[in-house]
C-alpha cells in the first residue's frame, strides 16, 4: 500500500493542513501522517504478507485463507 492508499482525505485535519496530493512526495506525506496520526486510515489489519484497511469490516476477510 502506498501512503495515498491510507490517508484520510476527508478528515478535517487534512483540510486544515491544505494538503495538495498532486504536489506532495510520498516522504512528505508520510512525515505529515507521522506528525498527525489522525490522518491515517484505521484500523489496518495485517498478517505476515499482507495488509488491509479494516473498513468496511468485510475487507478483513481478504486476510483469511479458506
Amino acid at each position: 500500500m502506498s501512503p495515498l492508499d491510507i490517508v484520510r482525505k476527508g478528515e478535517s485535519r487534512f483540510k486544515e493542513l491544505a494538503i495538495s496530493l498532486e504536489n506532495i512526495s510520498e516522504e512528505e506525506l508520510i512525515t505529515l501522517m507521522v506528525k498527525n496520526p489522525i490522518l491515517i486510515e484505521r484500523p489496518i489489519i495485517f498478517d505476515e504478507n499482507r495488509a488491509v484497511i479494516g473498513r468496511p469490516p468485510e475487507n478483513t476477510l481478504n486476510l483469511i485463507d479458506f
